[in-house]
């Protein structure tokens, strides 16, 4: 089936990139978020990067946004909808409701893909009420530059599924990474989360400050960005959230020491670049200054 009409649930961080990204590939796309505002907001906020990454025209972008359909009305999002992509918060009750709320409303031909980062097709595909048609397409952040899409099912889900999940990442403009089985953290996270949270321990515990540890990093290995540079770019309530799922699973004492210092962040309205401060303040960040990485 060729998908033409996409609903995306949820207009956070990676949301509203998904959500962009297949209008302008000509994608017809619904964004369902409960708070239409803060959706706006995001979408809009794209414009300055698609603008200096891609060189894209300010009227491409308008004309690509206004093409979008935003609703607060999940069955309004969802009545036309090839396949459907949640993209709501990483908490598993959160999830759960959604899929729930979902089933009464879908048309029975629709796909329904997560974009979670934490949890596997496993843990979610009970929820649903279409496990042959149920899977996982994971997005790196900032997807108009670091265009992957990883592509995973379970055990039920039809091949052809994830042939049609393929195709629509290609038509997004996406670089498909199609895995053979589930794998915590996919391929890009089981990489990168052990790294934020090697970081981030070592800030929890007093170790040394993030700017100094990005720095550390970034001179060491001429990576362009360090791990807490990544975290204000993500926004600090994915980390907060993916260290208080680790706790809550395993006890790590660590883990909860870190959601804690990243709730005092998150309460304080400090939560990443979107915030206009994280670990950094924005827009004139401190790493920006030339003589960040000097003595």
């Amino acid at each position: 089936m060729a998908i033409q009409n996409l609903a995306v649930i949820g207009a956070g961080t990676l949301g509203s990139q998904i959500a962009f990204q297949s209008a302008l590939k000509g994608i017809n796309v619904a964004v369902w978020n409960r708070h239409l505002d803060k959706a706006k907001h995001r979408l809009q906020g794209l414009k300055p990067h698609y603008q200096k990454d891609l060189n894209l025209a300010g009227d491409a972008f308008d004309t690509a946004y206004h093409k979008m359909f935003l609703t607060t009305d999940l069955a309004e999002a969802v009545k036309d909808a090839d396949l459907v992509i949640e993209a709501v918060p990483e908490a598993i009750e959160i999830k759960a409701q959604m899929y729930a709320e979902l089933a009464k409303v879908l048309p029975a031909k629709t796909i329904v893909a997560s974009n979670s980062s934490t949890f596997m097709p496993s843990q979610l595909v009970q929820y649903t009420d279409r496990p042959n048609k149920f899977l996982h397409i994971h997005f790196a952040n900032e997807i108009w530059k670091y265009n992957v899409a990883e592509i995973v099912g379970t055990s039920a889900t039809d091949p052809t599924v994830i042939e049609d999940a393929v195709a629509f990442a290609k038509t997004i403009g996406m670089v498909p990474i199609q895995m053979h089985k589930e794998y915590p953290g996919y391929i890009l996270n089981a990489l990168l989360v052990p790294f934020l949270n090697a970081a981030m321990t070592a800030w929890a515990k007093g170790i040394a400050d993030p700017h100094e540890i990005d720095k550390d990093w970034m001179i060491s290995t001429g990576a362009p960005s360090g791990p807490f540079m990544i975290m204000d770019i993500v926004g600090l309530r994915t980390p907060y959230q993916i260290s208080m799922n680790d706790y809550n699973q395993t006890g790590n004492p660590d883990a909860k020491l870190i959601a804690d210092k990243l709730k005092e962040m998150i309460d304080a309205g400090h939560y990443g670049q979107e915030a206009g401060e994280g670990f950094y303040h924005y827009p004139n960040a401190e790493f920006l200054d030339p003589n960040f990485l000097k003595a």
